[in-house]
């Protein structure tokens, strides 16, 4: 008991949509986390396949927050977010609905962060669901292609720093979002880690990637999210107008421009069914750079 008072509380939010397949598993594997002082948020983004009351019923020491609609990744998560920093939060670990972590995970987070006294924005090392690919140790981003892009080899066997983090299994102390608040709502999905990445390194906070604490990732969205590639594209052009410079936002306008170019053309000649997606990607941003 005198163990759990020491060690700073961790609140676990976990964002859910249809994740009967996933969800269970997640939950179960956080409730053997080692660390002796967490608790679990699962927020519910109006799923339908009964997920969210099946998770209710066998898991109840977790709290349980159901939205009315799906709210996206951002707004659901800073949800859960507000809560744990209500209920006097030292770090928030966010974590997919998809992910399960390894019993010394939050640990070896947590350790690295006070061994090296540092306030950062940290990652576990994450593999995909087979537990022996590299899904992600660590991130880089290309400013020329206007891309986020995964590390596939981990550098060290100690923490190191990365481009920005991903949200998948994220552990953010509070003195972060007491710095420069919470997750941008403009981004439904996908990008709005790198953007929150960027504007934590841009107050001064690292980021790090701890090769030591595990998560494994079955990654739902390959399959179960139809418009993903929609998403990739909104997002992306968001991101990197928003962050570039004065010269990048030149070179962006018109490099969009010629890849909105190129997919016109292949609606027309029908290349690729994704290429409606990708029209109407641009005729929302031109939309959200208008608004």
């Amino acid at each position: 008991m005198e163990e759990k008072k020491t060690q700073p509380k961790i609140f676990i939010v976990i964002l859910n949509y249809n994740g009967k397949e996933t969800l269970p598993e997640c939950l179960a594997c956080v409730f053997q986390s080692t660390y002796p002082n967490f608790e679990v948020v699962v927020v519910d983004n109006a799923s339908q396949d009964g997920s969210f009351e099946l998770a209710k019923e066998n898991f109840s020491r977790a709290h349980f927050i159901k939205n009315t609609a799906n709210l996206g990744f951002s707004k659901g998560n800073n949800i859960g977010i507000r809560f744990a920093l209500e209920k006097f939060a030292d770090f928030v670990f966010l974590l997919n609905n998809d992910a399960s972590l390894e019993k010394n995970a939050l640990s070896e987070l947590v350790n690295n962060l006070q061994s090296s006294q540092q306030t950062a924005l940290i990652n576990p090392l994450i593999l995909e669901g087979n537990k022996k690919t590299i899904w992600f140790a660590g991130g880089t981003i290309n400013w020329l292609k206007a891309r986020t892009l995964h590390q596939a080899t981990v550098p060290t066997t100690k923490s190191y720093s990365t481009a920005y983090c991903t949200g998948c299994a994220m552990l953010i102390p509070k003195e972060i979002f007491k710095e420069i608040g919470l997750f941008d709502e403009r981004y439904f999905l996908y990008y709005e880690d790198a953007d929150f990445s960027l504007r934590a390194q841009q107050a001064g906070f690292p980021l790090l990637v701890c090769s030591s604490a595990k998560v494994y990732h079955k990654e739902q969205s390959n399959t179960q999210n139809p418009l993903k590639t929609y998403w990739l594209v909104l997002s992306g052009m968001l991101f990197f107008q928003t962050h570039g410079n004065f010269l990048q936002k030149i070179y962006f306008s018109c490099y969009f421009s010629l890849r909105n170019f190129k997919n016109s053309f292949r609606v027309f000649t029908k290349e690729n069914p994704q290429t409606l997606q990708v029209k109407q990607a641009y005729q929302d941003f031109d939309k959200i750079k208008a608004s």
